[in-house]
């Protein structure tokens, strides 16, 4: 048995555990959608961070005022925008809508978190919905869904998160694809409400649910403000405090244009990237970095190879395609996208390692600010 051999089986064991755990998360997609939702629903605030935002908020904010069936306030923070972010908001006279202009964070913090701190200090609401400025609505009554779906799923002490639709489209697909990859092909989504264990956690930040109380309670943002990952380090936080977390698919509520092209997609993603594979802020190569980087590369770098040196090569190649195509049909990526599938991963592995070499030299920005 040669050593491609040897890999070949490594390869096709993982696959094997990854159909496994994918099959029961899109499973549980679906029952989830059958369940019918209650109709009496809280007052909701939804809290929008902005950033240099101006052209998404001219797509988010007609999204947000157009919502039905709720009673609904919404908070933007134009966090020291040097575009025209606080025009955009100004040219909405809507008395739902409260713009707070900002000074960008203080020291100690980042510059999301405390805009979604500064948000939470103004709210209203009895349910606080977190929302990114790149989103948007996707009808008049999705507000009213995911409100009700987070009621569905107990309501106070829990919180709601997903997957939304990605518009992402030219290259920055191939990219933006391993977002709902990292959550899906890893995580078994329906032990995440019932175990305590952190490890099982996953919060996407690009939209979330939590009760105004809860909040109010947990300072989530607080809690993590120093922190690049605040998604990933929040959604461990409010398992360790004993909340109930809820990943499910929002496509059909949500949908996110994250990047415009490729360059965009991978400097927004470089920022990040080591830390997701276990790196640390200012030592990104860390032995958990390490170990990540290799197992990846074992399960989703390997099989272009072996398809060339391992006579059954193309059975791993087909079973990477076959896992690509059933996630990125969440989001509701083009097909072409996961026909590309090896092209992707490969990518992913590139940007864990520039990610690291940024971090390791203190060269990462994002959107004028340096980061971490």
């Amino acid at each position: 048995m040669t050593v491609a051999d040897v890999l070949l089986a490594v390869v096709l064991l993982i696959h094997a555990g990854v159909l496994a755990v994918l099959a029961v998360n899109l499973l549980a997609f679906a029952r989830d959608r059958r369940r019918p939702l209650p109709t009496d629903l809280p007052s909701v605030s939804v809290l929008v961070p902005a950033r240099n935002e101006e052209d998404t908020l001219r797509l988010l904010l007609p999204t947000l005022l157009g919502q039905r069936g709720v009673d609904l306030q919404i908070v933007v923070v134009d966090d020291a925008s040097e575009d025209g972010t606080w025009d955009v908001l100004q040219s909405h006279a809507d008395p739902r809508l409260l713009p707070v202009r900002g000074d960008g964070p203080p020291e100690g913090w980042v510059g999301k978190p405390h805009a979604l701190y500064q948000a939470a200090k103004r709210a209203t609401g009895d349910v606080f919905v977190f929302l990114d400025a790149d989103a948007q609505l996707r009808d008049d009554r999705a507000l009213a869904r995911l409100v009700g779906r987070w009621i569905d799923g107990g309501g106070s002490g829990t919180a709601m998160t997903g997957v939304p639709r990605y518009l992402d489209r030219g290259a920055a697909a191939l990219l933006t694809s391993l977002v709902p990859f990292a959550v899906l092909a890893a995580l078994p989504i329906p032990l995440v409400p019932r175990t305590a264990s952190p490890a099982l956690s996953a919060l996407n930040g690009q939209i979330w649910l939590l009760g105004a109380d809860d909040y109010r309670r947990l300072a989530p943002h607080e809690a993590v403000k120093n922190e690049v990952l605040e998604d990933v380090k929040i959604g461990r936080y409010l398992k360790r405090s004993g909340t109930r977390l809820f990943f499910r698919d929002l496509s059909g509520e949500v949908a996110v244009r994250m990047y415009r092209d490729f360059g965009e997609a991978w400097r927004g993603f470089q920022k990040n990237a080591a830390l997701l594979a276990g790196g640390a802020p200012g030592r990104p190569v860390t032995a958990a970095f390490v170990g990540f980087l290799l197992l990846y590369s074992v399960s989703w770098v390997a099989p272009g190879v072996l398809w060339a040196l391992a006579p059954g090569g193309w059975i791993a190649l087909g079973t990477l395609v076959l896992i690509k195509l059933a996630i990125d049909w969440t989001g509701r990526f083009p097909v072409w996208v996961s026909l590309l599938a090896p092209v992707t991963l490969a990518l992913g592995a590139g940007l864990m390692l520039d990610s690291a070499r940024v971090h390791a030299t203190g060269a990462v920005s994002w959107k004028g600010r340096t980061v971490g």
